[in-house]
């Protein structure tokens, strides 16, 4: 009886919602709100030079400029075009690859001695090669984003396969399901969370090369903007360009959330 008092007295804290963290957009928002309002307080204190870092006003009044004048749309038309051509090249690709190395054991032992090789060269400095390859033009550049994309989603996709749960594939077979409806019954959304969680990898690694390769050899393009402002200490534009790719990098990741909730809603 008295244990009974004490549970009373003493209950159990609920910790069932500690492991299930919810987004807060107002948190989200709130802090780039307090970034930039300090931001704009050291350079209007002088804490912060405006020739090293122009204050957001000044930023914006460049964007609003680039804007205006519509050099910002030929330079961001330019940009998409090519991440997205090279995004989907390389994930394509790799999805094949990924899946080949995954689900078939001719394929697994050279196909990972591959990817283990070649991913960790910088991929920056195949440019030059790609560019003797493929010229100064669009595919030099669509190649090294393809090539970039290509082994992070071979690495995840393959990962994915793997991390299906075997017995489920063997009661497939159990029930004479042929190796097409296992695929695209069992395997693929058993592996979609992991491909899915890739292509946010794969996307900010374009966007890294995107910019790489403009400012190497691109007359047009975020990256091009960047690289010929800081040519001619034009730091207001220059950080204009940069809040233009973190929009841009934004603005994919809101696309992958939605096709995240749309292939995942059976979850």
């Amino acid at each position: 009886m008295s244990d009974d008092r004490t549970a009373v007295k003493n209950p159990v804290r609920l910790r069932a919602i500690g492991f299930n963290p919810r987004a807060n957009p107002y948190a989200a928002w709130g802090s780039f709100i307090v970034l930039v309002i300090l931001w704009q307080i050291g350079s209007s204190t002088g804490f912060i030079s405006e020739l090293a870092m122009p204050s957001p006003v000044a930023v914006g009044k460049a964007l609003w400029q680039l804007i205006v004048s519509g050099e910002l749309w030929v330079h961001l038309a330019a940009s998409a075009q090519r991440l997205a051509v090279g995004w989907v090249l390389g994930t394509v690709a790799g999805l094949t690859v990924g899946f080949l190395i995954g689900m078939f054991s001719w394929a697994r032992s050279p196909g990972v001695a591959l990817v283990s090789a070649l991913f960790p060269i910088p991929k920056i400095a195949l440019l030059p090669l790609f560019i003797i390859w493929f010229g100064i033009g669009e595919p030099s550049k669509f190649a090294t984003i393809g090539f970039g994309v290509f082994f992070p989603t071979v690495i995840n996709t393959f990962s994915g396969v793997d991390n299906v749960a075997r017995n489920l594939i063997r009661m497939g077979q159990s029930f004479d399901l042929s190796t097409w409806s296992i695929v695209r019954k069992i395997i693929l959304p058993g592996a979609l969370p992991t491909i899915l969680s890739g292509f946010r990898i794969s996307s900010s690694i374009a966007i890294i090369l995107l910019v790489a390769a403009e400012m190497i050899g691109a007359q047009y393009g975020i990256g091009a903007l960047i690289l010929s402002a800081g040519n001619l200490y034009q730091t207001d534009q220059l950080i204009a360009g940069v809040v233009v790719l973190s929009l841009l990098g934004l603005s994919v990741s809101w696309l992958l959330g939605r096709l995240d909730k749309w292939l995942l809603s059976w979850r």
